[in-house]
């Protein structure tokens, strides 16, 4: 038997409905992934005051409705309750689109701050992607916008968006990027809500120079420190559908702001994976890294099971992305990931 539980459904997409989410399953020692066996793709997962774990994912459709933003909570990453939407009102800005993604949530005082992607109700996403922020005072939501767009930008550049604080100087950072460009670094003002006076976008790690290499197209930055050092997991080429490829990549910096590293240029390896497709799992990427009660990091990623591509016979190929985790090594000053995988696992440590 998995040790995983389904999304435990609440009465209406929605929180007003937590309070019916039922308990969670007695903790193992170990796990079998998926942990979240449903669509939730890019996610997201931190660590609460609260002493649970929360994950958020991009956008799904549930029993005939549109979740903007998933969020669900656990106690020790394997079991899940599933939360509903945790950005349950459309922006103004946004509200007659329906693409919001990669949210990336952080804790900020008394308060929570939301980063997220989403088309403006202008764009035909050929035209143009915003980066946006969005508030509320528990990591369950609910979140609201904060009225206007962070950033937006031609075509798909401006998204997956991810916020971390500089532990030398206090300021706070915001990554983000894709559409064929690199991935970017810039400041952000001390409401953490629009960027720093005069402070411009560096770039940090480019795709491949050529379109017929890999990867053409790079996303979902993720920043965490190691033993000094400053990692960038990132994704390409392409998440999902027909054409999928995606795998989960990395660089280092001794520095936040970069100059980055990657794994292939340090090695000499012939490209930067550390996460890729198996016989089970297929385009496995978009990952977070988070650490449990015993300081063990762990990565939680999106896949696609070979054996359930689609949630409907009608979707798409390679469209059901569910949640995955495994447990990050370190090895010689990277990061090494026995995954995706398949059978049982030592389960995350936790202190409930």
């Amino acid at each position: 038997m998995r040790l995983f539980i389904a999304f435990a459904f609440v009465a209406s997409i929605g929180l007003s409905g937590c309070a019916n989410v039922p308990a969670q399953e007695p903790r193992s020692a170990t796990y079998t992934n998926p942990v979240i066996d449903a669509d939730f793709p890019d996610p997201t997962v931190i660590k609460a005051v609260d002493g649970n774990y929360y994950a958020y994912a991009t956008q799904t459709e549930r029993d005939g409705r549109w979740v903007n933003i998933q969020v669900a909570r656990s106690s020790d990453l394997v079991h899940w309750q599933y939360l509903g939407d945790a950005l349950p009102a459309k922006p103004a800005w946004a509200d007659k689109t329906q693409d919001f993604w990669a949210p990336d949530v952080v804790r900020d005082g008394n308060r929570y701050l939301m980063y997220y992607s989403a088309k403006p109700n202008d764009s035909d996403e050929r035209h143009g992607i915003c980066l946006a922020v969005a508030t509320g005072k528990s990591p369950a939501g609910p979140f609201v916008d904060m009225g206007n767009p962070l950033l937006c930008g031609e075509s798909f550049i401006n998204i997956d968006p991810m916020a971390l604080d500089d532990p030398a100087s206090g300021k706070h950072l915001l990554y983000w990027g894709s559409g064929f460009e690199p991935l970017k670094v810039q400041e952000l003002g001390p409401d953490r809500m629009s960027f720093a006076t005069g402070s411009i976008a560096k770039p940090l790690v480019w795709p491949a120079p050529q379109r017929a290499s890999f990867p053409v197209l790079i996303e979902g930055s993720w920043v965490t420190q190691h033993d000094g050092w400053f990692y960038i997991f990132y994704s390409g080429d392409n998440c999902c559908g027909p054409k999928a490829n995606y795998a989960v990549m990395v660089a280092r910096s001794r520095s936040p702001y970069g100059p980055f590293e990657t794994l292939e240029q340090a090695t000499g390896q012939p490209h930067s994976i550390v996460l890729q497709k198996s016989a089970k799992w297929f385009a496995p990427g978009h990952n977070s890294v988070v650490t449990d009660a015993s300081g063990q990091d762990w990565i939680a990623y999106h896949a696609v099971d070979v054996e359930h591509p689609r949630e409907k016979p009608t979707d798409e190929v390679n469209t059901r992305r569910i949640m995955l985790i495994d447990r990050i090594k370190w090895r010689n000053g990277w990061p090494y990931i026995a995954g995706p995988s398949e059978y049982p696992q030592p389960a995350p440590h936790n202190n409930h």
